[in-house]
């Protein structure tokens, strides 16, 4: 390491908080190393035992201006999560790329232009709006089954959870009775590292365990999809089930294992990250009941508040890109094959940003959060997140005159995922 580079480095403590799926458990604690690294050093080079070095990006600007330069910041050419020196040795023996999956997500230019263009029409406002009232159904149904619960629940567990699982699987068109399978996958892949989540939580430090853990349940989510994709393919319905499975690419048809990482991705990010931003959403008003009634009494106040309850979780705390050729963002040189982390995490809390950052407010003229991401890149799912929360909160505030915490909260153990895995509330009815 040179001097230069060393001058840059991120203080040791922090650098070890950032890369470990624990700290996340205590985002406080995140939110304050994050904090000093805006203010102190914007882009920061984290080198700690265990992961490969890399730059994080902790300013909004900066992370704004790298997304809109994707032949430069590229998705494909090292991982776009974060995981450990030996884990990332060990993904690519097993699929000869730095991806556990390979989705548009790790894809780059027209290749991620083609795959991103067979779902994109799908999740547009318009399309999206159309399903509004199925959507509102599948609310009331859940607000229904809460408010049987004489006034206590896990709120994470008891809604937040299978509300999102519901919408997406019935838009994929995966059968109501295999929603839990899908949800217990999806937390062993997110959760992988969290000992009430994981498969093996315990053992998920050694490599080699931890590539036979996620290359099971990947494998349980192919053996799945597989079967979907046949069955659309022989019998197509109305769903998004049937589009990717009868998908072209380049005039040809989609292979399986293409289809497959795809059902998995619309599968796991369509319901996880709006669990999240749900939960955080009551979480906060159980803490402030001020703004509880300030809704409750002006509903058109709901947008705000899930967008103020996106940026305050950002379920998606971060993805990482790889530096193409030498390059200068705001006044800081990477160089060809560096490997960045955007910090969605860190840029919602801004300060240059967002006035009074770390409160949760609805009064924010313009909410500029970026948890979706940005550029050509932003999450393809965004307008069916908001709306999914926005007709919860329409259906459930009325019905509930208090709310308050009534145990001990916690979140997700996960670098790349994380938000409320507990979320213990007493509530009552209007």
């Amino acid at each position: 390491m040179s001097n230069e580079t060393q001058d840059l480095a991120a203080p040791a403590e922090m650098a070890a908080r950032l890369v470990n799926p624990a700290s996340f458990g205590d985002p406080a604690t995140l939110h304050a190393d994050l904090a000093w690294l805006r203010g102190h050093q914007p882009v920061s080079l984290v080198d700690t035992a265990g992961v490969d070095p890399f730059w994080l990006v902790s300013r909004h600007g900066d992370i704004m201006d790298i997304e809109r330069q994707p032949d430069i910041f590229r998705n494909g050419d090292l991982s776009t999560v974060l995981i450990g020196s030996p884990m990332l040795k060990a993904v690519e023996n097993a699929t000869g790329c730095p991806h556990l999956t390979r989705n548009m997500v790790n894809m780059d230019g027209a290749e991620h232009r083609a795959y991103r263009s067979l779902v994109q029409s799908w999740f547009m406002p318009g399309n999206v709006k159309k399903l509004t009232d199925d959507i509102r159904e599948i609310a009331r149904a859940h607000v229904d089954r809460m408010m049987g619960l004489s006034g206590e629940c896990d709120f994470v567990a008891d809604v937040a959870l299978h509300y999102p699982l519901h919408v997406i699987m019935s838009i994929l068109g995966v059968p109501e009775e295999d929603e839990q399978r899908m949800l217990m996958l999806t937390q062993q892949l997110f959760g992988a590292r969290d000992p009430e989540l994981s498969r093996k939580a315990d053992a998920m430090a050694d490599p080699d365990t931890a590539i036979k853990v996620f290359g099971a349940v990947v494998a349980d989510f192919h053996a799945y999809f597989s079967n979907i994709t046949a069955s659309r393919r022989a019998e197509p319905r109305d769903d998004l089930a049937t589009i990717i499975a009868n998908a072209m690419i380049d005039g040809k048809p989609i292979d399986e294992r293409a289809a497959n990482d795809f059902y998995i991705l619309v599968a796991t990010a369509g319901h996880d990250t709006t669990s999240a931003s749900t939960a955080g959403a009551i979480w906060a008003l159980a803490e402030r009941p001020a703004l509880l009634a300030e809704v409750k009494a002006n509903p058109d106040l709901i947008p705000a508040l899930v967008d103020e309850a996106i940026r305050w979780v950002t379920p998606v705390k971060h993805f990482m890109r790889a530096v193409a050729r030498d390059h200068e963002v705001n006044g800081h040189h990477y160089k060809a094959g560096d490997w960045v982390m955007l910090s969605y995490m860190s840029a919602n809390r801004d300060e240059a940003v967002f006035d009074d950052p770390f409160e949760f407010r609805l009064d924010r003229p313009a909410n500029k959060q970026i948890a979706f991401g940005y550029g050509p890149h932003l999450c393809v799912g965004q307008h069916l997140a908001r709306l999914e929360m926005k007709t919860l909160f329409e259906e459930l505030l009325p019905r509930i005159e208090s709310l308050e915490i009534a145990g001990e909260p916690a979140w997700t153990q996960a670098t790349l995922v994380s938000g409320p895995k507990r979320l213990p509330i007493r509530f009552t009815q209007s």
